[in-house]
């Protein structure tokens, strides 16, 4: 019986493992498909005037938007695929706005410098986001829909799964039924590639960016010395201890700043917890504030994928 039981708690144990190996995806509707309806924000980064989609404005004057993503969500759905409600994160965006127009810097007074796609990231939280673009083709009284499925991973905005289609004419079908339709055929491929990265992320850890900066009013720099050994490498090694199998690439280092890419982190920490970049560049953070460094330091992150530790403050 005690056998019995131990098995049947293994089964489940391992059902559950491989349901959370599964990515989360988020369906959004494409930069380009944005533009050319003009759901466009504008907002000031550094003097530069950036464009970015209105997801906001989309869903509120466009009802096709939601009956497309939701056709394309339930088609996820079916094969296994949890999915991130857009429409959801958008109201936790509005109900985050106030909140974040009125926070500042405790010493500098600065405001918050993230763009709005970073925040957008930040609060889906999703593993894998699906841009969606559509084109309704029209030969005389017949449609056609032409379509772009593009999976991205969140962290790095690298393209991870593609699909590329024209579906059959017709001539009174509606627009998220010939979507369907159209993407049916392509599903099974794109899904499989999408769950093939993450695979691989599962067992070779996440990808980040990790950036160290100082202050300029900092004594110190990279190649202060502890114990007889700089800075950087001591940073250098941290990294090496503490990433997937030790991998990473140092891509730039000075005296006054570093930048280290492909930066792999487990999925999950030793208490079973997800990682993200933030938890899990803040233990170097803390690293860096202990014995014998004693640095003061500010974290700063920008999108869920690109972490900058500011060494001399806060």
């Amino acid at each position: 019986m005690k056998n019995l039981i131990k098995y049947s708690f293994l089964l489940i144990t391992l059902f559950g493992f491989s349901q959370a190996k599964k990515p989360t995806l988020m369906v959004v509707p494409s930069d380009v498909w944005c533009f050319k309806n003009n759901y466009v924000l504008t907002y000031d980064d550094q003097g530069s005037v950036v464009k970015v989609p209105d997801y906001k404005k989309a869903f509120q004057e466009n009802a096709e938007v939601l009956q497309v993503i939701s056709h394309i969500n339930g088609m996820m759905a079916e094969r296994g695929f949890p999915l991130k409600n857009m429409e959801s994160v958008i109201k936790t965006l509005n109900s985050n706005s106030a909140e974040d127009a009125l926070r500042s810097s405790k010493e500098s007074g600065s405001g918050i410098s993230e763009s709005p796609i970073d925040v957008f990231k930040k609060v889906a939280k999703a593993d894998i986001i699906i841009q969606l673009t559509w084109t309704v083709n029209k030969t005389g009284p017949k449609k056609s829909i032409t379509f772009n499925l593009q999976g991205l991973d969140a962290y790095t905005d690298k393209q991870v799964a593609t699909a590329v289609g024209t579906g059959a004419p017709s001539f009174s079908a509606e627009i998220p039924v010939l979507l369907s339709e159209a993407v049916l055929a392509h599903m099974d491929n794109f899904t499989n590639s999408l769950q093939m990265h993450f695979d691989d992320m599962f067992e070779n850890g996440r990808e980040i960016i990790v950036r160290i900066q100082k202050w300029d009013d900092w004594d110190g720099d990279l190649e202060s010395e502890f114990d007889g050994e700089e800075l950087g490498y001591i940073i250098e090694d941290w990294l090496a201890d503490n990433t997937v199998q030790g991998r990473f690439s140092t891509t730039d280092m000075t005296e006054n700043m570093a930048l280290f890419e492909q930066v792999r982190i487990p999925l999950i920490n030793d208490r079973g917890r997800a990682l993200d970049a933030r938890r899990y560049v803040s233990e170097l953070s803390k690293y860096l504030k202990s014995e014998p460094f004693n640095i003061p330091n500010k974290l700063v992150m920008k999108g869920l994928g690109r972490a900058t530790i500011i060494l001399g403050g806060k």
